[in-house]
């Protein structure tokens, strides 16, 4: 037993840090989650075994926390994000605007008329009277936030199609935008290039 989860405790560890870090939804991050839970019991039982108090105190605690995390992002943020979707497709049929949940923009893709990604959405910046979208700040380029470039997007510049944004802008006519400065991004739309 103590040969499987001494393989066990450091992979799950591993594999959950990077489902969590990805954060690619509640599900994922939920189900990364589970796996912590999964690598935190070996971690006990590999402790209990060799009588390591410090390892078994410490990951009896992560345990605790990954339930918490099981619980918000697989109980409560997903009952949220299908109540959201419920809504968006009710929408769909109805005689009304489509709706669509805004959690979704930061990280969705944005693509240009013949299927190439131009960016990924980062945020979202709306007017606080209106709720109108002023502007989206769409990366582009770079590996891991080293490299990359910031250019403010018009909603009417973009058209929401399922899961992904359709550019109205040619990739080069972004690439030519003036660069947002991170922790400075601008009060309109204007005033970041968004005509």
């Amino acid at each position: 037993m103590f040969a499987v989860a001494g393989w066990v405790a450091p992979a799950a560890t591993m594999i959950a840090a990077i489902m969590t870090a990805a954060n690619l939804g509640s599900r994922v991050t939920g189900w990364g989650f589970a796996v912590f839970a999964l690598g935190a019991l070996a971690w006990i039982i590999i402790a209990a075994g060799t009588g390591q108090q410090n390892l078994l105190w410490s990951n009896a605690f992560l345990l605790v926390v990954d339930l918490i995390g099981i619980w918000r992002w697989l109980g409560r943020r997903a009952r949220y994000e299908a109540g959201a979707e419920a809504a968006a497709v009710r929408s769909a049929v109805a005689p009304v605007p489509t709706l669509f949940a805004m959690t979704k923009l930061a990280g969705m893709g944005v693509w240009d008329e013949h299927g190439n990604t131009i960016g990924t959405t980062v945020d979202a910046m709306a007017a606080s009277d209106s709720g109108a979208i002023a502007y989206l700040v769409v990366r582009e380029g770079g590996l891991a936030g080293v490299g990359e470039r910031l250019h403010a997007v018009g909603w009417h510049e973009v058209e929401l199609k399922g899961e992904q944004l359709l550019s109205r802008l040619p990739a080069d006519v972004l690439a030519r935008r003036p660069s947002l400065t991170p922790g400075r991004w601008p009060v309109t739309g204007a005033a970041a290039g968004v005509s």
